[in-house]
């Protein structure tokens, strides 16, 4: 695995990612759970799942185009939370 800087966002920026970020695995911990019983929790949270993965995409899609991001076919980026540094990461 290759690790490669790329660039770097704002605090605000990563703020906002942050959030998202530990929000979504706050969710996916409570899916691992959470049964299909209480259908109404259940639905809420199948939705509150589906809307925050789509804003952490969004968050993503909108800041490499700002950035200008390098990318890879077989790559994903990722942030350090500390740094706010941005790194491409491949196989």
């Amino acid at each position: 695995m290759v690790r490669k800087l790329v660039g770097q966002v704002t605090p605000d920026e990563k703020d906002e990612i942050q959030a998202l970020f530990e929000r979504r695995n706050g969710l996916n911990e409570l899916a691992k759970i959470l049964t299909a019983d209480n259908a109404e929790l259940y639905e809420k949270l199948v939705k509150d799942m589906g809307e925050t993965g789509s804003k952490f995409q969004a968050w993503w899609d909108r800041m490499a185009r700002k950035y200008q991001w390098e990318s890879a076919e077989n790559g994903n980026w990722e942030i350090n939370f500390e740094t706010c540094e941005i790194f491409l990461v491949t196989d």
